[in-house]
């Protein structure tokens, strides 16, 4: 194995995703696991400079992560990097009862020890700002603050109304959350502002990021001379940093050339996400020949009735791919759309939990990613929305991913490591509602 550099545990798949393509194409060999690896499953790649765990605490309750998210930062503990990565969202949505990152910290900083822990949550490649503690996220509209995002603010599991990632985490933390904020970057600061952030007590010490400079300076902050460990938190701002310091280092090249997106024939697709950007993208897709199959998310409020529409879609797109098609099957169009509404509607009414019925729906949708695949021998799919696609990963049987090409950023081409005959080498690109531009899913397919 080669000198450990990070280990990373993504809290949910397409973030985790988003850190092994950082990495991966600035020549830094990565490799994400489902489950915390053993060491036969580490000796397998024996290049590994870079290693992960592709979780779901973004959906969980803190009640969970304590259940869990021990064992995954102790794997990650043992695999030696000087540098481990608790992968946030580049949105930092985040509730104190649902995907809470105050208690995450809380549990891994006794772990991972160090007398700070950075947050880096800018990452200009996918337009993310962070500017004097608050963030931004760009859309095809332009750059909104979060609390003013189209999107975020109006989220339906952790609406965003606070833009100061400091206050953001005063509500899931008790730590105390310093700034070393962008004047201070750009006056050459830096060290004295961060020496009197940890006398003043702060153990969290956000970095603001919004060009080439700041996030070349936070790399140089996390790197520590590589000492560590350091338990850094963020979303793949974290990796884009370190990278840039590598390469100021001569630690890693200061070039590397990516591999290139091939074309498939054909191109299966589930979607459970209620982005408008990922609408638009289906809307786009449908433009050009892909069938859209609309599967009705309020069925999975009973288990029989979910099973009949998830057999229908399959007949559905078993039929449309015979004949050549492309296929996407949807269970929203957007967070307006009707169907998210009557979903929510339905959940209440029945009295049952909404993470049942969600897990129930990402399930399904692995299931018949699995089903498609056995059947067709399809060589590539794509798994929209994050809960979705760690659903889809696991029904899948999929023990680990390795990067095989970029498509977009924070979505790129995996290549799946399973012990099944007929899964293993699937490529499959998981990705978040908010990534990839209005033609993502016919890039997916063309590599153009």
């Amino acid at each position: 194995m080669a000198d450990p550099i990070l280990a990373f545990y993504g809290d949910d798949f397409t973030g985790s995703s988003a850190v092994m393509e950082v990495l991966s194409f600035a020549g830094i060999p990565t490799v994400m696991f489902l489950e915390p690896p053993s060491a036969e499953e580490l000796a397998g790649f024996p290049d590994l400079a870079a290693m992960g765990i592709a979780g779901v605490a973004r959906s969980r309750d803190p009640a969970w992560m304590e259940d869990n998210l021990p064992k995954a930062f102790s794997a990650l503990a043992g695999f030696g990097a000087p540098i481990v990565h608790y992968k946030v969202c580049s949105t930092f949505d985040s509730s104190p009862t649902c995907g809470s990152i105050g208690k995450a910290i809380d549990i891994g900083a006794p772990i991972f020890g160090g007398a700070w822990h950075p947050l880096i949550v800018g990452a200009p490649a996918i337009r993310r700002y962070q500017a004097f503690g608050n963030l931004f996220a760009g859309t095809d509209d332009g750059v909104y603050r979060l609390d003013r995002h189209p999107v975020m603010s109006r989220h339906p599991t952790t609406p965003m109304d606070e833009a100061d990632v400091r206050l953001h985490l005063s509500h899931q933390t008790e730590r105390k959350t310093g700034l070393v904020d962008l004047a201070s970057i750009k006056s050459g600061h830096t060290d004295r502002i961060l020496a009197d952030q940890i006398e003043n007590g702060a153990e969290i010490i956000a970095i603001d990021v919004v060009d080439d400079e700041t996030l070349t300076e936070a790399g140089r902050l996390l790197w520590h001379d590589g000492q560590g460990p350091v338990f850094a938190i963020g979303s793949q701002g974290v990796e884009y940093a370190l990278v840039k310091h590598l390469r100021a280092l001569g630690r890693i090249p200061s070039t590397f050339e990516q591999p290139g997106l091939m074309p498939v024939d054909q191109l299966f697709c589930v979607s459970g996400s209620c982005s408008p950007i990922n609408s638009s993208q289906i809307e786009a897709a449908e433009e050009h020949g892909f069938q859209i199959i609309d599967l009705d998310a309020t069925s999975a409020i009973s288990p029989v009735e979910w099973n009949n529409a998830l057999e229908q879609a399959r007949q559905e797109s078993l039929a449309a791919l015979s004949q050549g098609r492309d296929v996407i099957v949807a269970t929203a169009r957007g967070p307006d759309a009707s169907s998210q509404s009557r979903l929510a509607e339905a959940i209440i009414k029945s009295g049952r939990s909404a993470a049942t019925v969600n897990d129930r729906i990402g399930t399904g949708l692995g299931q018949l990613v699995a089903d498609i695949r056995r059947k067709t021998g399809l060589p590539r799919v794509a798994v929209a929305g994050g809960d979705t696609s760690g659903h889809a990963m696991t029904a899948l049987g999929v023990r680990a991913l390795s990067a095989v090409a970029p498509l977009a950023p924070g979505a790129p081409l995996c290549r799946v490591h399973s012990s099944s005959d007929d899964i293993d080498g699937l490529e499959v690109t998981l990705k978040g509602g908010q990534m990839g531009d209005r033609n993502f899913f016919r890039k997916a397919k063309t590599g153009t």
